[in-house]
């Protein structure tokens, strides 16, 4: 009887600590939560601080309102999912296995929406690197949605670097645009992890990424319409191409430049008194003002008088 309920007391002590343990223990002298473990007096204490954790939102996605059309009133959506329903896709991290599938599956629902089936996809780059095969199987989806008819508009808003080159590139002709300070950023790609085995296979590895080099080199040559061999002799170093020059090279047709025409704005602009030819000077530089002399009052002439009332041009 006395070893049961010795076994029922450290079962109650040890889920005493279990639920102290659930914030983040950390120890800082103090916070002691005392518990009898044995009979006969016998006390111990389990020193366990409390360390709250911060309140997280459900989603770290910012929230923003949405209003579908028909709706009289907007709810709370995330930000990647408002854009979406605009047929528009953020892609702004490294493209790995995981990225590639939430893309893919993304552009397949944007495709096979029956209300906005007409309108183009527009996809917005910012991709600092990629893996070979991931960034492959963009590339395919996109090569797809285009032989069926639809219009993939691809903006490249920093950097497309690596594969997220030959992505931006895959987009409609006429319709790659890029932004006026985005660069882009051709490299060859190797292998994506550390490959361990016999020489034997590391030469199959090897062999393997030379392949998939020559492969994206033709399709580069194909979207950019260069010569196999310039592109060749690009990549054997780190290639960096500015707006301007991307799209003479060919990976983009236009620079999204401002316009203040289309958008109402003025094109002269009146600045005030900074548009004034003067020199501005501050005012420990300006001249100090000259004393005025005093000023004589006008001599009346004869016959005037304060009380004379006009005079009319012709009479006397």
């Amino acid at each position: 009887m006395r070893t049961s309920s010795k076994i029922l007391q450290f079962l109650l002590a040890s889920v005493a600590i279990t639920s102290c343990l659930a914030f983040a223990p950390t120890n800082h002298g103090h916070g002691s939560i005392p518990s009898t473990l044995g009979g006969a007096g016998e006390k111990r204490s389990v020193a366990c601080a409390v360390k709250r954790m911060p309140i997280m939102m459900p989603t770290q996605e910012p929230m923003v309102p949405y209003r579908d059309s028909g709706s009289d009133y907007a709810s709370f959506i995330g930000l990647n999912s408002a854009l979406l329903r605009d047929r528009k896709l953020w892609i702004g991290k490294f493209i790995d296995d995981n990225a590639s599938n939430d893309i893919i599956s993304s552009l397949i629902y944007l495709t096979t929406e029956a209300d906005n089936a007409y309108k183009p996809v527009e996809l917005y780059l910012n991709v600092p690197g990629a893996l070979l095969r991931p960034s492959l199987a963009i590339y395919d989806v996109i090569q797809q949605l285009k032989s069926s008819g639809k219009e993939i508009i691809t903006t490249n808003f920093a950097l497309c670097a690596g594969m997220g080159s030959l992505i931006a590139a895959a987009g409609t002709k006429g319709k790659r645009r890029v932004m006026p300070n985005a660069r882009f950023l051709l490299q060859k790609t190797g292998i994506d992890s550390v490959f361990q085995g016999q020489a034997t296979d590391i030469a199959l590895e090897v062999k393997n990424v030379k392949t998939w080099n020559q492969k994206i080199i033709g399709e580069l040559s194909e979207l950019t319409g260069q010569p196999y061999e310039r592109i060749e002799q690009d990549l054997k170093r780190d290639f960096y191409l500015s707006s301007d020059e991307a799209v003479r090279y060919g990976l983009c047709d236009e620079v999204l430049l401002p316009s203040f025409g289309k958008m109402g704005l003025p094109v002269n602009v009146d600045l005030g008194s900074f548009s004034s030819g003067e020199d501005q000077k501050y005012q420990r530089d300006r001249p100090e003002p000259e004393e005025q002399k005093p000023t004589t009052p006008a001599k009346k002439k004869k016959g005037d008088d304060d009380d004379d009332g006009p005079q009319i041009a012709g009479l006397k």
